[in-house]
């Protein structure tokens, strides 16, 4: 995290193209909404409006370019990708649309493309939509999930994405790993270390984080959990949340810190943005408020 002075306007060197360097997004929510949240690393204070998308949603995906942040399907029946840009405050437009509407699928991306998996048109689906950042057209099918998830959390490594929890008729533990660059079914990627839903997911350059989530029968918890991008073994422990936290939150990642914004915490939703340190195991810290209480929203950086 920057500690003082301006902020950079470019990546900071050696971060991955799943970290940013100045802001964090959140976009979409329920309660249903069309708004688009900025906050600062650099700084704990309450997040600004940054415009909105086209149309209101919730349980949407998010991906992240250098300059833009993308906030694809969120509903049965919206297969819209939005596109906003990182440093004006005007607004989504319309990019293109997925193959099909899935509210509570997740998130990846490429230095290229952005990749939706995931989600429960009808009921839980384990396929892959990958679109282009530089271009306007319809999604295309990337494979399949080895299983099919339903609000599993997200991460990106250089050339992989990730998925990890969700649900499949109950809640799942399984690490899903799919390669950027082959259209082929996802392999398994170890476990995590309890079986989760309705979470978030952070990266750093080599490893992925699943944090919070459902245990079933409105139990959340406050667990952060890491896995290595290299290996396939079963995530280890990684600190804590200061709160339980469900409802799927935003995840958001600067070059050195992993931000939850929102969620639920006691089936009742909240405003609180938490940080905790990419590189050690310590429980999360209080950084600054979205503008609303809100969950089940998609979560970008720059």
């Amino acid at each position: 995290m920057l500690n003082s002075g301006a902020l950079s306007l470019t990546p900071s060197a050696g971060s991955s193209h799943a970290q940013g360097s100045n802001y964090g997004f959140t976009s979409g929510a329920i309660p249903t909404s069309n708004v688009i949240d900025r906050f600062a690393f650099s700084s704990n204070t309450t997040a600004t409006d940054w415009g909105n998308l086209t149309v209101a949603r919730a349980t949407a995906a998010g991906s992240s370019s250098t300059t833009e942040g993308f906030t694809s399907g969120g509903s049965v029946s919206n297969t819209t990708i939005d596109k906003f840009s990182f440093t004006s405050s005007s607004g989504a437009t319309d990019h293109g649309d997925l193959l099909l509407g899935r509210p509570g699928s997740a998130g990846s991306s490429s230095t290229t493309h952005g990749f939706t998996s995931g989600g429960e048109p009808s009921s839980e689906t384990n396929s892959i939509n990958k679109f282009a950042f530089t271009s306007n057209t319809t999604a295309a099918d990337h494979g399949d999930l080895t299983t099919p998830a339903h609000e599993p959390s997200g991460s990106s490594s250089s050339d992989y994405g990730f998925t990890a929890g969700g649900v499949y008729g109950s809640r799942i533990n399984s690490i899903y790993k799919f390669a950027f660059a082959s259209n082929t079914t996802a392999a398994d990627h170890g476990d995590l270390t309890v079986a989760l839903c309705c979470s978030t997911g952070n990266s750093s350059p080599d490893y992925g984080y699943h944090v919070g989530g459902s245990s079933g029968s409105g139990s959340y918890l406050s667990a952060i959990e890491k896995f290595a991008f290299a290996s396939n073994t079963t995530a280890a422990s990684h600190g804590d949340l200061a709160d339980n936290r469900g409802g799927q939150p935003a995840g958001i990642s600067s070059t050195d810190s992993g931000f939850t914004a929102g969620g639920t915490t006691d089936n009742v939703y909240t405003n609180v943005i938490e940080k905790f340190d990419l590189a050690s195991n310590t429980t999360a810290s209080d950084h600054g408020d979205l503008q609303s209480a809100k969950g089940y929203m998609a979560g970008t950086q720059y």
